[in-house]
């Protein structure tokens, strides 16, 4: 190649890679801002969470010790405790109306894909428009989207509803499947039943402590059927309500770690593409001397 056709060459090469650094570097600096954004709201999300969570653990206990002291729950005139005549599931799923949040949604459509591969008789209720997306995709029902409601004001309405569906017999059982918050760099994707209300988590009481075990047993007036009607149905909205705060949480964790390996991976280009100017840059100068060593020894030569 002739050398002027060369130096032009390296000059162009030189251009677009001065281009491509400055557009990384732009990336870089939105992805910087959207890891702050997220670490803020994150912070928000997570001390919500952590502290929702000690009063929903009391609850179950109270739950718990109530179902342990009470000899025929069967017999008992509530309606959260017994089987319907249904014969569809119907899921409750907490995703969010956003991206750009690392394995977020992957992860919680892959466990709900495992649960729901080869059942037919599955409906649902999402949270969070990439939820409406996926069921949409799998060709599923959706019986009522609050995509569109602030986080906090939908448990009302959706406790209304599978209310509704499930003492109308329509549906067998009633799931909630989310992300559950475990730390700031890990959630995991749960599947918890709301209805029939069974199978609760093991009470965890310390036997050491004399405070726990005088009040191992309560003492319930009027009775145990007018006390757990209302307790129940509290304990159904607090459910909700903690996995909205649970995949929450976790949403805006994923997010920051997602954009804070984002602007790791734009620096480390950056990086890459500054050594890679500075050859091409090298090699201009050197053709450039090289034309001008060849000019000057044509000229002597003349």
């Amino acid at each position: 190649m002739h050398l002027c056709q060369r130096i032009k060459l390296t000059k162009y090469e030189f251009k677009r890679h001065q281009k491509k650094i400055g557009t990384v570097e732009n990336v870089k600096k939105i992805t910087n801002a959207m890891q702050m954004v997220s670490a803020v709201k994150m912070k928000k999300a997570q001390k919500a969470a952590l502290e929702g969570r000690l009063y929903r653990t009391m609850l179950d206990q109270i739950m718990q010790r109530i179902f342990a002291n009470t000899s025929d729950l069967a017999s008992l005139s509530i309606p959260w405790l017994k089987e319907t005549e249904g014969t569809r599931d119907l899921y409750i799923l907490i995703t969010s109306n956003k991206g750009l949040c690392g394995s977020f949604h992957t992860n919680l459509f892959k466990h709900v894909f495992a649960h729901i591969e080869g059942q037919s008789a599955s409906d649902f209720i999402t949270i969070g428009k990439k939820g409406a997306d996926f069921v949409t995709l799998t060709r599923r029902e959706v019986v009522a989207d609050f995509s569109d409601e602030d986080l906090s004001d939908s448990v009302s309405p959706v406790f209304a509803l599978i209310q509704e569906k499930f003492l109308s017999g329509s549906y067998r059982a009633i799931y909630v499947v989310y992300n559950k918050f475990i730390s700031s760099l890990k959630s995991e994707p749960t599947t918890m039943q709301l209805l029939p209300v069974r199978d609760l988590a093991p009470l965890e009481v310390n036997t050491t402590s004399t405070h726990m075990q005088s009040h191992a047993d309560y003492l319930i007036e009027p009775s145990v059927e007018q006390l757990l009607g209302p307790l129940v149905e509290d304990y159904l909205k607090e459910k909700i309500r903690g996995a909205l705060a649970d995949s929450e949480a976790s949403e805006h964790s994923a997010r920051m770690l997602a954009m804070k390996n984002a602007t790791d991976s734009a620096g480390e280009i950056v990086h890459s593409l500054t050594l890679l100017r500075n050859k091409i840059r090298q090699s201009q100068i050197t053709n450039e001397l090289l034309d001008m060593i060849a000019a000057k020894e044509s000229t002597d030569v003349n």
